[in-house]
């Protein structure tokens, strides 16, 4: 079964963000590496991790940006969390319970991100780990935002100036003498088993500071994405609608298989690559018209129909109803 990693868009943005403010050439380092080049507005969506993972490199050795992992982290804050995630986080009792909630929902910010909680004496470290990645260069960039989360929960509960006594990364790297000055508390470890922070066990039984009733989770089901090849497509390809989608050759090379063996999993799905694209806009669209209040024409282009004609057409091929009709539907009475 061929494997694509996935992140979430938001998750590229602070690295964008910094190269913008450099006046680098952004657009065309995110084209070079087959990543959206515009991130506004798909903090939600995702985009393959190995590809984002190897921009940051590239951006970092051409542009003379040391550290850019650290400095991508420090733009970071708990608003950048998925909504679900910020959600049950925020309703959470205590600390531990939050810690083990973010464990629980880690694949909602990489499919591949593996959380856990390991006690040690009066502290527990809490890891994190890109499954598939063992051995793969420059993965501190990366992990630079796999240990910066985690301290903004902490931080939730514990006070803004929190900060662990060791930050230890699963990559072979060494922190700058900018990132050592900026945390001087803290000692850095490196080639660990995974990447972690340390959190006293005194700490894990604060109360949430937000002061509200946690909701009947069990009424409202969180539900983890599914990450079947065919499913991890239809994650993947509504970040780049508004652009040039992949084409099935390189969905292949992003997969690790020949073109050929791609087909075959279409087929043993009994679709193919240019249907599963269709549906995906449709589908994008649908969502579009109503969850917001852009524009038909808005949606057209952003669910990738050149021709706002063609779009109207097309949706209506498929939902029996035109788009404006369809969102009438949806509108409170």
């Amino acid at each position: 079964m061929p494997t694509i990693h996935l992140t979430r868009c938001q998750h590229l943005s602070p690295f964008a963000d910094i190269l913008n403010g450099l006046g680098a050439p952004t657009v065309s380092l995110l084209e070079r590496f087959r990543l959206p080049a515009s991130l506004e507005e798909k903090s939600d969506y995702y985009i393959p991790i190995l590809p984002a993972i190897e921009f940051a490199q590239f951006a970092s050795s051409s542009q003379g940006i040391e550290d850019f992992g650290f400095h991508a982290a420090r733009t970071l804050h708990f608003g950048h969390l998925s909504k679900r995630t910020r959600h049950l986080i925020g309703h959470s009792p205590t600390l531990l319970v939050a810690l083990q909630q973010a464990c629980k929902w880690a694949s909602l910010e990489d499919s591949n991100l593996s959380n856990w909680l390991e006690h040690h004496d009066d502290h527990v470290r809490y890891c994190s780990r890109l499954d598939g990645t063992k051995g793969l260069q420059h993965l501190e960039h990366s992990q630079w935002l796999q240990i910066a989360f985690p301290i903004f929960i902490i931080r939730q509960f514990a006070g803004s100036d929190w900060a662990p006594a060791t930050i230890a990364f699963e990559a072979r790297y060494t922190p700058s003498r900018a990132c050592q000055s900026f945390w001087t508390k803290s000692h850095f470890l490196s080639g660990q088993e995974a990447s972690w922070i340390d959190v006293p066990v005194s700490l894990l039984g604060l109360p949430n500071r937000t002061n509200e009733t946690p909701p009947d989770l069990k009424s409202a089901p969180v539900e983890h994405p599914s990450f079947g090849f065919i499913q991890t497509l239809k994650l993947m390809l509504p970040s780049y609608l508004d652009e040039r989608p992949p084409v099935l050759a390189e969905i292949a090379e992003m997969a690790g298989v020949s073109a050929r063996s791609l087909q075959r999993e279409f087929s043993r799905a009994g679709i193919t690559y240019s249907g599963l694209l269709d549906a995906v806009r449709f589908d994008n669209a649908r969502k579009l018209l109503r969850d917001t209040d852009s524009k038909i024409i808005e949606v057209a282009f952003a669910s990738g129909y050149a021709d706002p004609a063609h779009f109207t057409r097309a949706f209506r091929r498929v939902a029996g109803v035109t788009p404006g009709q369809f969102r009438e539907q949806w509108r409170p009475r």
